[in-house]
């Protein structure tokens, strides 16, 4: 698919700093952040761990996939819930809306980031670990990513400089 806005969309699994970075990545370019999982809480009045107490974690995907066909961007930076790479709608309309940047980092980096599993929200089947969920994502990220960021190592500052200045640099230039 064609990219035909300037926004920018970050994907990867829970705790790869796709929040941390946004916000980051947002105020260094003069861009609005926005950030989808914040956007179905404050719909649902609930946090994403209630939301799949209440109904499941299907039920979440379904909100998540609802929010994010509800946007309307240009020139932002948009961190997305780890799962939005389920669905292909939702997929459809972040490509179109800008680039889609796959933060990445190695399963032993995620499991030492993500030690919350069972209050963090994640919209995974019960039983599944984080090396279950990474094996299952892994192939969405890297199909549905314009530009992969290997993070391994790096901060939060170091990767968003080297977002800005990946493929040539085209968000160097903040006032374009």
């Amino acid at each position: 698919m064609t990219v035909h806005g300037e926004s920018i969309i970050l994907i990867g699994m829970p705790g790869v700093g796709k929040s941390t970075v946004g916000v980051l990545l947002a105020k260094e370019l003069a861009r609005e952040f926005v950030d989808t999982d914040l956007l179905i809480q404050t719909h649902a009045g609930k946090t994403l761990q209630d939301i799949v107490y209440d109904a499941d974690y299907q039920h979440l995907r379904e909100l998540e996939e609802a929010t994010v066909l509800s946007l309307v961007c240009d020139r932002h930076v948009v961190a997305t819930g780890g799962s939005v790479v389920y669905s292909e709608p939702a997929m459809g309309l972040l490509k179109s809306l800008g680039q889609v940047v796959f933060l990445d980092v190695d399963l032993a980096e995620v499991q030492r980031r993500v030690d919350n599993l069972s209050t963090r929200g994640i919209a995974s089947p019960d039983g599944h670990g984080l090396a279950d969920i990474y094996a299952e994502r892994l192939p969405l990220y890297q199909r549905h990513a314009d530009i992969t960021i290997d993070c391994r190592g790096k901060t939060p500052a170091e990767i968003v400089s080297e977002v800005i200045y990946e493929e040539g640099g085209q968000y160097a230039d903040k006032d374009a």
